[in-house]
């Protein structure tokens, strides 16, 4: 929490426009939080020096693309050596249907958002998943329909 510190009023303002308009030209940037266009820049710049800016991407609408199905699955292991772990957290990042992948605690082992086209394709994955070594339980749970969908941080929230 101590990075946020280190952010005044006007540089938390920048963050938060771009993080729900990545494409802002730097001039509209600029008028929006009344500071010239350089000063701006310079800000945004050092902001993505720092690591507060990480990337600047487009959210693409899945549906559009036909990618209509969204499930989160949980999955244990029974590997308890580092490599291991590494070998399958590497294995896992590689999978382009996973979204995000977690490390947990409790009952479960990892938390995955993963992204197919239908069923088929699910089950494709699934079975693929199995086949990663350690891998000792899997639960998939389908989402129904999105209530919220954000990528925007609270970051002005005191």
């Amino acid at each position: 929490m101590e990075g946020i510190k280190s952010l005044d009023a006007l540089d938390r303002k920048i963050l938060d426009l771009l993080q729900m308009e990545a494409q802002l030209s730097n001039a509209e940037l600029a008028r929006r939080v009344n500071l010239s266009p350089p000063a701006t820049h310079a800000r945004v710049k050092r902001l993505e020096n720092e690591g507060f800016i990480d990337r600047h991407v487009v959210v693409l609408n899945s549906r559009k693309l036909g990618i209509d199905l969204l499930c989160f699955i949980f999955v244990s292991t029974n590997i308890h050596q580092k490599e291991q772990l590494e070998q399958l957290e590497s294995a896992m990042n590689s999978m382009p249907e996973i979204l995000e992948c977690h490390c947990l605690t409790g009952e479960y082992d990892y938390f995955l958002k993963v992204a197919n086209r239908n069923r088929e394709e699910l089950e494709k994955f699934i079975r693929k998943l199995n086949l990663l070594p350690g891998i000792n339980r899997i639960q998939t749970s389908l989402s129904l329909r999105e209530i919220k969908f954000t990528t925007a941080l609270p970051i002005n929230n005191d």
